[in-house]
């Protein structure tokens, strides 16, 4: 159980690294300058193309939701994602991932134990360098990179599903993505930094 939960912090802490170096990155300017206009945000720092993270195939991530009142951010939710279908241009065996939740449905399906990207929910590329797109009909954006660079990764038909375990341990009791994300019921300090982080892209 205590290795579950460091599990967890470390997945916290790695999200909070991975988000920075977006933020940083002027091939996502697109991603720092919208992200205001997002409902929620995945982040996950490390995508396998091959084998087990943490127990699940791909990778394993953090969703946090943006209250539509006070424009903050919540404690994070844990999520895996599986199936994973590397495009060309990817430059390595791993990757890091941000979805932004750019839609209400985005966020319905996420509330659900298990979704489909591409069939339950959409999802496309999100604009990266000089990208001026502007008009989002999509359920998530992703943004990918490998080993610093741009990486072209499809996440159709890739399956998003919550990690109780995880959740549970790292707030101490049985929660669900709900509790943590919508109605705030729960809290963890060890997420602030990450937070901050969030904040900081207004």
């Amino acid at each position: 159980m205590a290795a579950d939960k460091e599990d967890a912090q470390g997945i916290v802490d790695n999200a909070r690294v991975a988000f920075g170096g977006f933020l940083r990155d002027d091939n996502y300017s697109w991603m720092r300058d919208h992200i205001k206009d997002a409902k929620g945000v995945l982040i996950y720092p490390q995508v396998l193309k091959a084998g087990f993270i943490w127990g699940g195939s791909g990778g394993t991530g953090v969703l946090l939701l943006k209250d539509g009142k006070t424009g903050d951010w919540s404690n994070p939710a844990f999520y895996t994602m599986g199936s994973v279908t590397f495009g060309l241009q990817i430059g390595g065996e791993s990757a890091e991932v941000v979805l932004l939740v750019m839609s209400q449905k985005g966020v319905d399906s996420l509330l659900t134990s298990k979704f489909k990207l591409g069939g339950d929910a959409s999802v496309a590329l999100g604009p990266v360098g000089g990208g001026a797109k502007s008009d989002v009909t999509t359920d998530f954006l992703s943004f990918s990179k490998s080993k610093g660079l741009y990486a072209g990764m499809n996440l159709e038909g890739s399956y998003i599903s919550v990690r109780e375990n995880l959740n549970k341990e790292y707030y101490g009791k049985a929660v669900t993505p709900v509790d943590i994300v919508v109605k705030q019921s729960v809290s963890n300090k060890g997420s602030d930094a990450l937070r901050e982080e969030l904040r900081k892209a207004k």
